[in-house]
């Protein structure tokens, strides 16, 4: 995709985006960068507690992403694509979500400290999906540890995305309501998505909507 060598898929847990960014790494011959949840050993924790684990859990979070787009810098992002299932800057969704304001305070300072030294992404997908399509998944896929998730820490979650990603200027913004679809399963869903993202990028938008239909 010419002009474009840093794509970033993004949305709330259990919307698929890991899956989409295997595909587009995959189709693109691209590097793929993968944000590494199970390695996080305060995560199990802070479902049980998210109070007492989470900033913790959100530095952890924080200090691993760092290291790897830090990483993706240093590479030379014009030597090809790189793929990526989030963005950096998605950690203060979860920090004003879960942090006290004192932890937030200390978390931002770090946070922007960082942010500065990293690249940014050329285009950004954003999948949305319902809380209930988000719950479903989330325990379809049978992580021992996320069975702790309280749902309405899901729809929080949820609209903490909505909410962020409404007001995101820092990259063209390719949004998807990925309730019904299954890019890995349903070829097409797949190969509509990467239309629109084609569209997107040849439009020169700063956000474009999609809503992919089943026939």
């Amino acid at each position: 995709m010419e002009g474009f060598r840093y794509i970033a898929v993004e949305g709330p847990i259990g919307v698929g985006k890991s899956a989409l960014a295997k595909l587009l790494a995959e189709d693109f011959k691209a590097q793929l960068i993968l944000e590494e949840p199970d390695e996080n050993p305060f995560l199990p924790s802070f479902y049980g507690d998210t109070s007492q684990f989470a900033f913790q859990t959100q530095l952890f979070f924080l200090l691993s992403r760092y290291r790897q787009q830090l990483q993706l810098k240093q590479q030379d992002l014009f030597q090809g694509m790189a793929i990526c299932d989030y963005i950096f800057a998605k950690d203060h969704i979860f920090a004003q979500l879960n942090l006290s304001p004192a932890e937030l305070d200390l978390y931002s300072q770090i946070f922007r400290l960082l942010d500065k030294q990293l690249p940014k992404p050329d285009v950004v997908i954003f999948l949305q999906a319902h809380p209930d399509v988000l719950l479903k998944r989330i325990k379809k896929r049978g992580k021992a540890y996320e069975d702790e998730i309280n749902p309405d820490y899901v729809r929080s979650l949820s609209q903490g995305y909505s909410d962020y990603f409404f007001r995101y200027r820092d990259a063209p913004l390719l949004v998807v309501n990925a309730s019904d679809l299954d890019f890995v399963g349903r070829s097409r869903d797949y190969e509509t998505l990467k239309q629109e993202l084609y569209t997107l990028v040849k439009s020169g938008k700063s956000v474009h909507y999609v809503t992919i239909n089943q026939t």
